[in-house]
């Protein structure tokens, strides 16, 4: 197994704080004043500044390319062809690798520094270290999470055993070269799984003044609940989804006529979707990223983009089991005419922080929810689905649905077994471009055949989970659990298929985005890719 150094992919980044309340990394970030004080301190840089959520957006089958004449850069052409990215960008995989392994060694050091407080009041924990410990924990194998479903294959018990993992770092950085073995996504998972089991009993938020800033309880809760479920371990998942939903779970979700009534412009909706007011946002993470003109309404990056077809055929404007056409209480809106068609839910603000305000030169951020209540039924309701729980994940679905959909229908196992059994599947026409709601699944884990309750009630749950979590990346990691073939196609100057590019197919190794150049230049096996 080759070793590589990543220190120069991992230094530790203080970040300074922004005059808009938004673009705070955290809120409390506070003056150093004793030895937890600084931990507390350094803890606020054990979240990532750059976020993954550009590319797995831009992956998975949101997104299609159009006949237009609007400015791309290479790095938009490679992410979508799903080709090895060799371009620089904001948040391209060598950022996302770099701002993971930098919150990972702010979070190491930070154990490093609690163990020491501790040693020194001879072996006295107050209640402030185990939150702080819990705290760092949590923060850690949330960054190798993102880090195992980006750059490596998802987890199958047949294979991860074998497949490559990343380098899963325990200890603070203290020589100027160290060496990390890749290890195997196994590995990477029991890892995960050993971090969330000792952080979980101790995870507090009494310590902080802004917890949706932090892994408060509910959020690292609701962590454990999507980790469990992308471990296949239906159970759990359950568990921690029922201790973020409690036993009010209606309360806890997110109130779209709210966002419907707040939707003056796109600003004004981004601000109450990523308010930490509300119940359903968890956790809040900040990241440079033009997250909120890519997928907002502006011309940035639109030669890529979420159309009237994918939009009127597969998601927010398509019939479904639970909704009729466009019938959202906040629905996507279209954005058509002379050379542009693309369609978004308005929900990431554009974000801009002013370096020179004179010169008006600076950085685009973006805040977006990493957790939410509502994901996190979905997840329960997918886990309840594999279990062959249908009453109970018919009880979730429904009980979103209600909350989102103005003239909501009851869903059953029959109604929903007859809507998916009535329609083709995706690219089964001549051409091979041509979709619609309902998609090939092919998990590692066991599913019934095609057109029974079981797939046809998680062809439902998939359905909803891609509604709720766009623009947020969670459907590529979808697309990739469950084995989902999807395609490449461009759309002519009407915005339909018109020239198939390529296939993802279910074991295509480029379900694993390559790692960043620099570090396969070092010495570290970069992922297999197919001749």
């Amino acid at each position: 197994m080759k070793k590589i150094s990543i220190i120069a992919f991992a230094a530790l980044a203080f970040l300074l704080a922004s005059c808009d309340k938004f673009l705070d990394v955290m809120p409390d970030n506070r003056a150093e004043i004793t030895s937890e004080e600084k931990i507390k301190s350094l803890l606020t840089s054990a979240y990532p500044d750059h976020d993954y959520v550009m590319v797995a957006e831009m992956l998975s089958d949101d997104v299609d390319k159009f006949n237009n004449t609007y400015v791309t850069s290479q790095f938009f052409e490679q992410l979508w062809h799903w080709q090895d990215i060799t371009e620089s960008n904001n948040e391209s995989p060598e950022n996302i690798w770099t701002a993971c392994y930098g919150s990972i060694a702010s979070a190491n050091h930070a154990l490093q520094a609690i163990e020491e407080v501790v040693a020194e009041n001879g072996g006295e924990w107050t209640e402030s270290l185990k939150q702080e410990k819990a705290e760092a924990l949590v923060c850690r194998a949330y960054n190798h999470f993102i880090l195992v479903n980006m750059f490596c294959l998802n987890y199958n018990p047949a294979t991860s055993g074998k497949d490559l993992g990343i380098p899963y770092a325990t200890e603070p950085e203290t020589t100027l070269a160290p060496v990390y073995e890749r290890g195997t996504v196994e590995h990477v998972y029991k890892m995960i799984d050993k971090d969330l089991q000792e952080a979980l009993p101790e995870i507090s938020e009494s310590y902080y003044s802004v917890p949706k800033y932090h892994f408060n309880p509910k959020a690292a809760y609701a962590f454990a609940s999507r980790f469990y479920l992308y471990y296949e371990k239906w159970d759990e998942c359950i568990k921690y989804a029922d201790l973020v939903l409690g036993t009010a779970p209606a309360t806890m979700l997110r109130d779209y006529k709210v966002l419907a009534e707040n939707s003056t412009s796109q600003a004004a909706a981004g601000n109450v979707y990523i308010s930490a007011d509300i119940n359903t946002n968890l956790l809040l993470l900040t990241a440079y990223s033009t997250l909120g003109t890519t997928f907002g309404a502006y011309t940035t990056n639109k030669k890529f983009a979420h159309g009237n077809y994918v939009s009127e055929h597969e998601t927010g404007k398509a019939t479904q089991v639970w909704a009729s056409a466009n019938g959202y209480i906040a629905p996507m809106r279209s954005y058509a005419g002379t050379n542009r068609q693309y369609v978004i839910f308005w929900r990431l603000p554009h974000l801009f922080e002013y370096t020179d305000p004179v010169a008006g030169t600076g950085y685009s951020r973006a805040v977006y929810p990493a957790f939410t209540c509502d994901e996190c039924l979905l997840n329960r309701a997918a886990a309840y689905i594999l279990k062959k729980d249908y009453a109970k994940a018919l009880e979730d679905l429904n009980l979103w649905t209600v909350k989102c959909v103005a003239d909501p229908v009851t869903l059953t196992t029959d109604l929903v077994q007859e809507f998916y059994n009535g329609i083709v599947y995706s690219y089964s026409d001549s051409e091979g471009m041509i979709s619609t709601q309902k998609k090939h699944l092919n998990p590692a884990f066991a599913i019934e055949e095609e057109g029974s309750v079981q797939e046809t009630m998680l062809q439902c749950v998939l359905g909803m989970r891609r509604i709720e979590t766009m623009p947020m990346g969670i459907r590529w990691f979808d697309v990739k659990r469950y084995g989902i073939e999807i395609v490449r196609r461009e759309m002519d100057a009407q915005g339909i298929p018109a020239v198939l590019i390529d296939v993802l197919k279910k074991d295509d190794p480029r379900r694993a985005i390559q790692l960043p150049n620099r570090v396969i230049s070092a010495g570290m096996t970069p992922n297999p890719r197919n001749k």
